[in-house]
């Protein structure tokens, strides 16, 4: 963050202020974290600020301090468009271009106030006069907890605040495991672990928490996967009526697409899931080495994010959308394999 927005974050938080906070829409554990631990924040220093989410996020984060009070846009419709009208700041965190919210973007695009970008996301939009993009973090988690240190308050993060932050790294890191993570990650993490974070019990509460349903849908989900040895990608889909069977719940879905990597040879792994209320497929893709997931997202699925992970979406069928994402793969064959 450059020495101009540090000033006039400073000054713009100077006095007290009304504040909303918006994550993107389906929120994971870095968004989640990530506004969480800003609300505290700003709440400790005398402003007012709330968190207003375009949709819910998943039972997993529901332990979360603070998490009760988080205005869900699309049932809380009413009070959510309230909260953003009368910000005097609207702070954007884990996503860098308004259409990522939803059914929000209109409410957003409609806002008179002053704009605060947080996110490590590639591609990030203008509209925000105040920016702290960094495509290099390993999450925007650990850029909050930066953030809060540019403004020279460190001191002030506290236990429940560095449950938050440390929740969204390990979540976005993969457990610490990503290429994104750095030192500076691992001595943020060690801070945040001297400030009261419990590691452990996080961890648990994130990835040790499972429903029979939810082991039932992984299960099909891994039978549903395809491998495509020749060019070193494996792909998994999940109807709408898979889901239904297996009583889908927000999250559960969560980290299926990584157990493509888990296989000798495989560089690429994408996920379709189907969602008729929204009529789309959902589509994940992860991959390991330089092969740029994000650049494939954005050039073919209206979709885009990290080098290494990225998300997308189709208007067509699951038979449709497979069919031309493995015509697609001949053009990356040498990318790929070599």
């Amino acid at each position: 963050m450059n020495l101009e927005h540090i000033n006039a974050l400073k000054a713009l938080l100077s006095t007290s202020k009304k504040i909303a906070i918006v994550p993107h829409k389906n929120p994971d554990g870095d968004a989640i974290g990530s506004t969480l631990a800003l609300c505290h924040y700003l709440n400790s220093k005398n402003h007012k600020a709330v968190i207003v989410s375009p949709n819910d996020f998943p039972k997993f984060l529901k332990w979360m301090p603070g998490n009760e009070a988080i205005l869900n846009f699309e049932k809380e419709n009413s009070q959510s468009k309230k909260a953003l009208e009368e910000a005097d700041i609207v702070f954007t965190l884990d996503f860098n271009h308004l259409g990522r919210v939803g059914q929000m973007t209109k409410t957003l695009e409609g806002l008179d106030t002053t704009f605060v970008m947080v996110d490590h996301h590639q591609q990030p939009s203008d509209y925000a006069e105040i920016m702290y993009s960094d495509v290099n973090m390993s999450s925007t988690c650990e850029m909050v907890y930066n953030l809060i240190s540019y403004l020279g308050d460190l001191d002030s993060i506290n236990k429940d605040m560095a449950n938050c932050i440390y929740t969204g790294i390990m979540t976005d890191t993969g457990s610490f495991k990503f290429k994104a993570t750095t030192s500076n990650t691992h001595r943020v993490i060690a801070d945040l672990m001297d400030r009261g974070a419990e590691g452990t019990e996080i961890h648990h509460r994130i990835y040790d928490t499972n429903s029979p349903s939810r082991l039932h849908l992984l299960g099909c989900a891994l039978k549903n996967m395809v491998i495509l040895e020749e060019f070193n990608t494996a792909y998994i889909t999940l109807s709408q009526a898979e889901l239904d069977k297996y009583n889908y719940e927000k999250g559960d879905t969560e980290g299926f697409v990584n157990y493509g990597l888990t296989l000798e040879g495989i560089r690429f792994a994408v996920i379709f899931i189907e969602n008729k209320e929204e009529g789309i497929l959902k589509i994940s893709f992860r991959s390991v080495g330089d092969f740029s997931v994000n650049e494939f997202a954005r050039n073919h699925f209206d979709g885009g994010g990290h080098t290494n992970a990225a998300g997308g979406r189709s208007e067509k069928s699951i038979s449709e959308t497979t069919t031309y994402f493995k015509s697609l793969l001949p053009k990356y064959k040498e990318s790929l394999t070599a």
